[in-house]
C-alpha cells in the first residue's frame, strides 16, 4: 500500500510485512484495536505503533457449522492480548471443537479470503 498512512492502511501494511503491530497512545500508555485516529481510553491523539507480544487467551469461543463440501466446520474466536485488547479472529492447527475459553495461544500473520489476517494457534503447536 503506498503512502499507508491512516491507522487502518498501517495496520494492514504491517500485516503484509508478516508483523503484527497494535496502535498505543503516547499520552496514556494505554492500547488499543482496532486503529483510530483518537485514544478510546483519553482521546489523545499522539499514536505509535509497537509490535504485539503475540501471546493471548481465548476469552469466547463458537464453532460455525457447515457442510463439508462448502470447507467444513470453523472456529471464530475473541482472543485477549497480553497487551489487554481483544481481537476476533480464529484459531488453526486443532479441531474447531477443541478451542476452549482461557486456551493459551499465540499470534501469527496468516491468510483469510486472500489477504493478510491475525490467526492464532494453541501454545505448543
Amino acid at each position: 500500500m503506498p503512502n499507508a498512512t491512516g491507522p487502518d492502511q498501517i495496520f494492514q501494511q504491517a500485516l503484509a510485512n508478516q508483523e503484527i503491530l497494535l496502535p498505543k497512545c503516547d499520552d496514556c500508555g494505554a492500547f488499543h484495536f482496532f486503529p483510530r485516529v483518537l485514544c478510546p481510553h483519553c482521546h489523545g491523539a499522539a499514536i505509535s505503533w509497537q509490535r504485539a507480544s503475540g501471546k493471548g487467551r481465548v476469552h469466547t469461543t463458537t464453532v460455525v457449522r457447515r457442510k463439508p463440501e462448502r470447507g467444513g466446520d470453523y472456529n471464530v474466536c475473541m482472543v485477549e492480548l497480553e497487551e489487554g485488547v481483544r481481537m476476533m479472529s480464529r484459531v488453526e492447527g486443532i479441531a474447531p471443537d477443541d478451542v476452549v475459553i482461557d486456551m493459551e495461544v499465540t499470534a501469527f500473520v496468516g491468510e483469510a479470503e486472500g489477504a493478510p489476517a491475525v490467526l492464532f494457534k494453541p501454545v505448543g503447536v
